[in-house]
């Protein structure tokens, strides 16, 4: 029988409702397991950023409890805090001081003891060893984001929040932090990031969660729940222009382009029987020809939406 692991992080009924009355979190229960990278996705105001507020100690839940390694986040938050680096998503450094004093100050600040060779390590690992005596504020905005992930670093964290960690930043550099995640990884650092670019959780991510108005929807393993919720397509190139399609083929989900010339079957990639031999039968049946086919399958964005658009639904009918 294998052992059960405790989790990293646990998350139990957290709810947070401000003073106005407005519910900001509703009763979020998540556990993450050590080493795991965890992509939150949510539209703006979803309640990602105050979730990451309550576990780094910067808000006060309403309710519910959270904790890391087995230590109560309000009880012991001492002890947590040490044990939590955070990488906001304001450019928020000093910016009159350089990048090495700065590291050192963060370092000292959560009571761990000066390791140069740390800092060394961290700087290198993000390409800012030749920046250490730089002031800050002469940085490009990439490399400010960079200083913020080594800042959180500094004091050898078990558990790395990224709140938006590449929004503003150019495509090359979003790809550099995701290896550096990808390296965090590997040395047992368990990431939790919030990200509103999809492709961002879709190579690095484990698992995906999803928030809306406060509630988490799901949190699915990333490649089950593309494989899940995921649609494919299947489009045929016509030989020539149909102008309708036949009534027959009225139980196929098919679109008709405006031009005639293609047609879109969508279908389940979970059913039995995807359909296709019959409808290329029927298609054949009714002489309509096809020069080419290829299929297509929905990315984590369309399910993404669909999850978002799904729930604001089922909201507005309840």
């Amino acid at each position: 029988m294998e052992a059960v692991t405790e989790p990293i992080l646990s998350i139990r009924d957290l709810s947070k409702v401000y003073a106005g009355g407005f519910a900001a979190l509703k009763q979020i229960n998540l556990d993450i397991q050590k080493g795991e990278i965890i992509a939150l996705l949510g539209p703006n105001g979803a309640g990602k950023t105050t979730l990451i507020s309550i576990i780094c100690g910067i808000v006060r839940p309403s309710s519910g409890a959270v904790t890391v390694a087995g230590n109560d986040i309000i009880r012991d938050y001492r002890k947590t805090r040490s044990m939590i680096g955070l990488v906001p998503q304001e450019l928020t450094t000093d910016s009159f001081e350089s990048v090495w004093n700065t590291l050192a100050f963060s370092r000292g600040l959560f009571g761990k003891a000066p390791d140069p060779a740390h800092l060394e390590k961290v700087l290198r690992s993000l390409s800012l060893w030749d920046k250490k005596d730089s002031m800050i504020m002469t940085l490009s905005g990439g490399m400010k984001r960079r200083v913020l992930i080594a800042k959180a670093l500094s004091h050898e964290p078990t558990v790395l929040f990224l709140d938006e960690p590449t929004a503003g930043v150019d495509v090359s550099l979003r790809k550099d932090m995701w290896q550096i995640v990808k390296e965090l990884k590997s040395l047992g650092v368990t990431i939790i990031l919030t990200t509103h670019y999809i492709e961002e959780a879709e190579e690095i991510a484990d698992r995906v969660g999803v928030i809306n108005k406060g509630e988490l929807i799901l949190v699915e393993n990333k490649a089950s729940l593309m494989s899940k919720l995921g649609k494919k397509q299947l489009l045929l190139d016509l030989v020539k222009p149909v102008p309708e399609l036949p009534t027959a083929l009225s139980g196929y989900e098919l679109e008709l382009s405006a031009d005639g010339l293609r047609i879109t079957y969508t279908f389940d990639t979970q059913g039995e029987r995807t359909g296709i031999t019959s409808l290329l039968d029927d298609l054949k049946a009714h002489s309509i020809a096809f020069r080419d086919l290829h299929t297509t399958q929905s990315s984590l964005e369309d399910i993404f939406v669909d999850l978002v658009n799904d729930n604001d639904n089922l909201e507005a009918g309840a």
